[in-house]
Protein backbone atom coordinates (compact mmCIF):
# COMPACT_ATOMS: atom_id res chain seq x y z
CA UNK A 1 0.00 0.00 0.00
CA UNK A 2 1.08 3.09 -0.81
CA UNK A 3 2.44 5.94 1.55
CA UNK A 4 3.99 8.86 1.53
CA UNK A 5 5.88 11.30 3.70
CA UNK A 6 6.90 14.81 3.04
CA UNK A 7 10.13 17.00 4.14
CA UNK A 8 11.59 19.94 3.32
CA UNK A 9 9.27 22.48 5.06
CA UNK A 10 10.55 25.19 7.26
CA UNK A 11 10.99 29.02 8.33
CA UNK A 12 12.59 30.95 4.75
CA UNK A 13 11.81 34.74 4.27
CA UNK A 14 9.84 36.69 2.05
CA UNK A 15 11.46 36.32 -1.26
CA UNK A 16 13.04 32.85 -0.43
CA UNK A 17 12.95 29.40 -1.59
CA UNK A 18 12.33 26.35 -0.14
CA UNK A 19 12.31 22.43 -1.89
CA UNK A 20 10.01 19.93 -0.48
CA UNK A 21 9.85 16.51 -1.16
CA UNK A 22 7.10 13.58 -1.19
CA UNK A 23 9.17 10.19 -0.88
CA UNK A 24 7.10 7.08 -1.59
CA UNK A 25 7.17 3.71 -0.06
CA UNK A 26 4.69 0.87 -0.34
CA UNK A 27 4.75 1.67 -4.61
CA UNK A 28 6.94 3.38 -7.21
CA UNK A 29 5.44 6.86 -7.81
CA UNK A 30 5.75 7.18 -10.96
CA UNK A 31 2.24 5.30 -11.44
CA UNK A 32 0.94 7.57 -9.77
CA UNK A 33 -0.71 11.07 -10.02
CA UNK A 34 0.84 13.07 -7.11
CA UNK A 35 -0.75 16.28 -6.24
CA UNK A 36 0.80 18.70 -3.83
CA UNK A 37 -2.31 20.86 -1.70
CA UNK A 38 -1.27 23.73 0.54
CA UNK A 39 -3.60 24.24 4.19
CA UNK A 40 -3.26 27.89 5.26
CA UNK A 41 -4.37 28.51 8.73
CA UNK A 42 -8.58 28.53 9.32
CA UNK A 43 -8.50 28.19 5.43
CA UNK A 44 -10.10 24.77 3.10
CA UNK A 45 -7.47 23.05 1.61
CA UNK A 46 -6.27 24.40 -1.68
CA UNK A 47 -4.61 22.63 -4.54
CA UNK A 48 -0.72 23.72 -5.49
CA UNK A 49 -0.47 21.48 -8.40
CA UNK A 50 0.25 17.87 -9.56
CA UNK A 51 2.43 15.50 -11.67
CA UNK A 52 0.63 12.95 -14.14
CA UNK A 53 1.68 9.38 -13.95
CA UNK A 54 3.48 7.56 -16.65
CA UNK A 55 -0.07 4.99 -17.02
CA UNK A 56 -1.95 7.95 -18.87
CA UNK A 57 0.62 8.65 -21.65
CA UNK A 58 1.10 12.16 -20.50
CA UNK A 59 4.40 11.62 -18.61
CA UNK A 60 5.40 13.84 -16.09
CA UNK A 61 3.27 16.71 -17.35
CA UNK A 62 3.31 19.07 -14.47
CA UNK A 63 -0.52 21.35 -13.55
CA UNK A 64 0.19 24.24 -11.24
CA UNK A 65 -2.71 26.69 -10.53
CA UNK A 66 -2.39 29.70 -12.05
CA UNK A 67 -1.09 31.78 -8.98
CA UNK A 68 2.05 29.17 -8.54
CA UNK A 69 3.29 29.15 -11.69
CA UNK A 70 6.34 30.73 -12.83
CA UNK A 71 7.40 30.53 -9.22
CA UNK A 72 6.57 26.70 -7.87
CA UNK A 73 7.95 23.71 -10.15
CA UNK A 74 6.97 19.75 -9.72
CA UNK A 75 9.24 17.65 -10.44
CA UNK A 76 9.77 13.25 -10.20
CA UNK A 77 12.93 11.41 -9.15
CA UNK A 78 12.01 8.59 -10.61
CA UNK A 79 15.30 6.56 -9.17
CA UNK A 80 14.69 7.90 -5.47
CA UNK A 81 10.75 7.30 -5.65
CA UNK A 82 10.53 11.27 -4.75
CA UNK A 83 8.47 14.11 -5.92
CA UNK A 84 9.31 18.02 -5.47
CA UNK A 85 7.81 20.96 -4.61
CA UNK A 86 10.29 23.81 -5.68
CA UNK A 87 8.88 27.18 -4.07
CA UNK A 88 10.90 30.05 -5.49
CA UNK A 89 10.28 33.80 -4.27
CA UNK A 90 7.88 32.68 -1.26
CA UNK A 91 5.60 35.27 0.03
CA UNK A 92 3.29 35.52 3.53
CA UNK A 93 0.51 33.94 0.96
CA UNK A 94 2.39 30.58 0.59
CA UNK A 95 2.56 29.99 4.46
CA UNK A 96 0.66 26.82 5.65
CA UNK A 97 1.03 23.16 5.47
CA UNK A 98 1.62 21.60 2.63
CA UNK A 99 0.90 17.85 1.75
CA UNK A 100 1.73 15.45 -1.11
CA UNK A 101 -1.34 13.12 -2.38
CA UNK A 102 -1.06 9.72 -4.77
CA UNK A 103 -4.24 9.36 -6.84
CA UNK A 104 -5.09 7.69 -10.43
CA UNK A 105 -4.77 11.11 -12.67
CA UNK A 106 -4.09 15.16 -11.91
CA UNK A 107 -6.78 16.67 -10.74
CA UNK A 108 -6.90 19.83 -8.09
CA UNK A 109 -10.03 18.31 -6.35
CA UNK A 110 -8.30 16.71 -3.48
CA UNK A 111 -10.97 13.78 -2.35
CA UNK A 112 -10.06 12.65 -5.68
CA UNK A 113 -6.76 11.47 -4.13
CA UNK A 114 -6.44 8.08 -2.35
CA UNK A 115 -3.42 8.54 -0.40
CA UNK A 116 -2.05 11.36 1.84
CA UNK A 117 1.21 12.43 3.63
CA UNK A 118 1.33 13.64 6.58
CA UNK A 119 2.05 17.25 5.71
CA UNK A 120 5.17 19.43 6.36
CA UNK A 121 4.84 23.34 7.68
CA UNK A 122 6.33 25.95 5.75
CA UNK A 123 6.50 29.12 7.41
CA UNK A 124 7.46 32.84 5.24
CA UNK A 125 8.34 35.65 8.20
CA UNK A 126 11.11 37.82 8.28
Amino acid sequence: QLQLVESGGGLVQPGGSLRLTCTGSGGALDYFAIGWFRQRPEAEREAVGCISSSNTGRNNISYLEDSDKGRFTISKDDAKNTVHLEMNNLNADDAGVYYCAGGIRCTFIGTLFDTWGQGTQVTVSS
